[in-house]
């Protein structure tokens, strides 16, 4: 522990901190080798952009629904509970998927369903979790931190599963990769089981913290934003790795971007956790969306490999400056809200159900395009649209005001509140 603390520099930590980062790890490794590999497999059985927007579609659709399940569970049962069903429906997902094999075409509603669910469960718990365990001198640490392990995830799983893939003939590097995403569920579950129970009590606010927004103007704009954050990763979030795919036609190409991707966002979040201070936060934001948004016009209308590359080094140095103080920024404005003590779950449903519904509203933009119109010339006009979704965020974080000094605040039971944001966008081809 001494070792980890020198590491951590001033930042107290303890064990269920530890355990929850490592979880997190765990995760964002599974992720890493095969979620990307999934949208590509689906892409060379059917070789349809909508078949991929419908996939995608049922999983941010059914998260959001699954999101208000899970609060009225967190509230009514436990927390940890509610996480080991996430990563149950998760482990199912990829249990379908080495079943099914070269029929997962016939099946992309159930998996999506699955996934979405899997993910519901999963964030709204740890999201809640993270709530209850960090502090708030902590947030900007475990976010930056957090970042670092899902970069160092990212080097790690993207060019191993090119690599198993790319050396094994047919789906059996598929199917490898599969079953280790999830044996590393599993491991997620089994370490889930030394992280204390946290039962809870008390009404379901989800109503009345939604409607909240009309008396409370900080929470109205970080809603708002949370849309058009969506508006962009919708669709950004499975295109990139198909572009990588059918530009190269190699899913070694694509596991390099997202080891490229990674290496370059290891060293940004490091630098983002340390370097970015309360009073930078939305310079920092405004930097961030500005450098995300130009990026694409790298890959909109010359889409080479070389250009792919310097795209995701861009997004790589784009996304911790602008998700470091976002999710920061975010959690101030919930821990201030009314209520925060006992509605802290219903925040993060409410949150999610923004963030998905600029999902939503992306992926049938995009279902939209590449039905009804020529894929060549409309796509990268629909891309340049809502790929100005993060760049959007400042205009409604500039106008945030939180009230100084900061007062910390407890709970019912005493745990002070804070919370973490799900860093991950998905661009890197993960």
């Amino acid at each position: 522990m001494a070792k980890l603390q020198k590491l951590f520099g001033d930042i107290e930590v303890n064990k269920d901190l530890l355990l929850l980062l490592t979880i997190g790890g765990l995760y964002s490794l599974s992720i890493s080798l095969s979620n990307s590999f999934v949208n590509v497999f689906l892409w060379k059985q059917t070789g349809e952009f909508a078949d991929l927007g419908v996939y995608n579609l049922c999983i941010v659709v059914m998260q959001p629904l699954t999101f208000i399940l899970a609060g009225r569970w967190a509230k009514k049962v436990d927390r940890v509970i509610v996480l080991r069903l996430g990563v149950f429906f998760l482990s199912v997902f990829y249990i379908l998927v080495l079943i099914i094999g070269s029929r997962a075409s016939e099946y992309l509603i159930v998996m999506g369903a699955l996934l979405g669910v899997g993910y519901g469960f999963y964030w709204l718990a740890f999201n809640v979790l993270t709530f209850e365990i960090t502090e708030p001198e902590t947030r900007d640490f475990f976010n930056g931190f957090l970042g670092v392990l899902t970069s160092s995830a990212g080097m790690i799983g993207p060019i191993a599963a090119g690599l198993v893939i790319s050396y094994f003939a047919g789906d059996s590097g598929y199917n490898v990769i599969f079953a280790i995403s999830l044996a590393l569920f599993a491991s997620a579950v089994g370490l889930s089981l030394q992280l204390k129970r946290r039962p809870s009590s008390g009404q379901y606010l989800i109503k009345k913290v939604f409607y909240e927004r009309k008396h409370d103007a900080n929470w109205k704009l970080i809603t708002g934003a949370h849309f058009f954050q969506g508006l962009r990763e919708g669709t950004f979030i499975f295109v990139i790795g198909v572009f990588v795919f059918i530009t190269t036609g190699s899913e070694l190409a694509l596991g390099t971007f997202g080891m490229i991707n990674s290496a370059v966002a290891f060293v940004a979040y490091y630098a983002a956790s340390r370097l970015i201070t309360k009073n930078k936060r939305k310079k920092a934001i405004l930097l961030g969306g500005l450098l995300l948004y130009s990026s694409i016009f790298l890959i909109l209308f010359s889409m080479s490999y070389q250009n792919l590359l310097i795209y995701a080094v861009c997004i790589a140095v784009a996304y911790p400056v602008l998700l470091v103080p976002y999710a920061s920024l975010t959690y101030d404005v919930i821990g201030r809200a009314w209520n925060a003590a006992k509605a802290r779950v219903e925040y993060m449903v409410v949150r999610e159900l923004f963030l998905n519904a600029g999902r939503v509203v992306s992926i049938l933009g995009f279902i939209a395009v590449v039905t009804q119109f020529n894929v060549q010339e409309a796509l990268p006009v629909f891309l340049s649209i809502i790929g100005a979704g993060h760049a959007c965020i400042y205009f409604f974080v500039r106008k945030i005001q939180l009230p100084e000094p900061v007062h910390t605040i407890k709970s019912e039971d005493g745990e002070i509140i804070a919370a973490e944001s799900n860093l991950m966008d998905g661009e890197n081809g993960n």
